[in-house]
């Protein structure tokens, strides 16, 4: 969601289930959950600060999703549910707050945060094992595929910061321009060779295009690529083919009309937009499977509006895309629940979590002969779902 996500203490209670070796080496998710927003009958009211936390899944047993942890950690819904990552050695997580939450007048409001937490994955419990300070607003992020560098849009500042990883030793090393902070440099995405990365400018329909050389970042803004209406979530399929725009629309929030997905040929010389697909409306969510061969958009379609207006739904949906070399094909839908913002595939690509912001949960998709169905299993979460990622697989 783009217009609300806050920040909580460590003063919540630690929940822990079960988090052992074997565990450390499961196919994980990881699930932040902002309990500062509510919604009653369309309308947003924000509560007290304190109650945000972080959720470690095992998805090892794709049908049988288990939490292992879950930790208190401060986390916002506003920004692209890709503000946290877990590295590819699976040892830790970034997660990154891009508002907090101030009291004025009696009331509770947002402002931009500037934090990043490093959490350690293989602690018993898992624990923040650093505070990094970033730019104005820090949103979505990236790793890239050795675990060594990541990035971090600031979208407050419209710049993307630099941060090498070391173990569990991370440092912030650079800070990369590439707007104003009217632009909204929201997402983020790095090619698997580790070379360019492109980053979403939302308010002015572009796409950042940076070059990656021996951890130095740099940026020409003449390389931008022309978006469509409102680009919010971008990602990079594994063979580095092509990358995937999610392009939200009316300044991102539903209002009733379709959206598109915007497809960039990474191999080209230069890399441009070769094609744009109609989606549902309001495209948060975006994820790519990890055999490349389906994505998936995550669409709020209304359901956090009044029921009176005339394009609320009940329950947003995701949309399954068919990848098929640069050809990208929408190949179906289903309903999930309430506000629903990030999406993850299971590690063998047979099912779609999609986290259901005022539900507490996440829909259970099956993936199979190239469609998508409701299993109609809900996995209840301890708190509202703002944003998830997977990982290692």
């Amino acid at each position: 969601m783009r217009r609300s996500r806050m920040a909580t203490g460590l003063a919540t209670a630690l929940v822990v289930l079960s988090l052992g070796p074997a565990a450390a080496r499961a196919q994980l998710m990881i699930v932040g959950n902002d309990q500062k927003p509510k919604f009653d009958a369309g309308q947003q009211t924000m509560l007290p600060p304190g109650h945000d936390t972080l959720s470690i899944i095992d998805m090892s047993k794709p049908a049988q999703l288990r939490i292992v942890a879950t930790i208190p950690l401060d986390n916002t819904i506003a920004g692209p549910p890709t503000n946290l990552a877990i590295a590819p050695k699976g040892d830790i997580a970034l997660v990154a707050n891009s508002l907090k939450a101030v009291e004025k007048d009696g009331k509770w409001q947002t402002e931009p945060d500037d934090r990043l937490f490093v959490v350690d994955l293989k602690a018993n419990p898992p624990a923040i094992a650093a505070t990094l300070n970033l730019g104005k607003q820090p949103s979505g992020l990236a790793i890239d595929k050795t675990g060594t560098m990541a990035l971090v849009c600031n979208r407050a500042d419209g710049s993307v910061s630099v941060l090498t990883i070391d173990g569990k030793a991370v440092k912030v090393t650079d800070t990369v321009t590439v707007g104003a902070g009217s632009d909204q440099v929201s997402a983020v995405a790095i090619t698997p060779d580790g070379r360019t990365a492109l980053a979403v400018k939302s308010a002015v329909d572009k796409v950042a295009v940076l070059t990656i050389d021996n951890g130095k970042v740099a940026y020409d803004k003449k390389n931008d690529l022309p978006a469509n209406n409102y680009p919010y979530n971008v990602a990079v399929t594994p063979n580095g083919q092509i990358a995937l725009v999610a392009n939200t629309g009316n300044g991102g929030s539903s209002d009733g009309n379709v959206d598109s997905v915007s497809v960039v040929d990474l191999t080209a010389t230069p890399i441009r937009i070769i094609d744009h697909i109609t989606t549902g409306d309001s495209p948060e969510g975006l994820v790519i499977s990890p055999n490349g061969g389906f994505a998936a958009t995550i669409e709020a379609r209304g359901s956090n509006r009044p029921k009176d207006t005339w394009y609320y739904h009940p329950g947003g949906a995701a949309s399954l895309f068919r990848i098929d070399g640069k050809k990208v094909t929408r190949v179906g839908e289903a309903t999930v629940g309430a506000l629903p913002e990030g999406a993850v595939f299971s590690a063998d690509g047979s099912y779609l979590y999609v986290g259901n912001f005022i539900d507490s949960d996440l829909s259970v998709l099956r993936v199979a002969d190239g469609k998508l169905s409701d299993t109609g299993q809900r996995f209840k979460l301890p708190g509202q779902p703002a944003s998830m990622r997977a990982g290692p697989q």
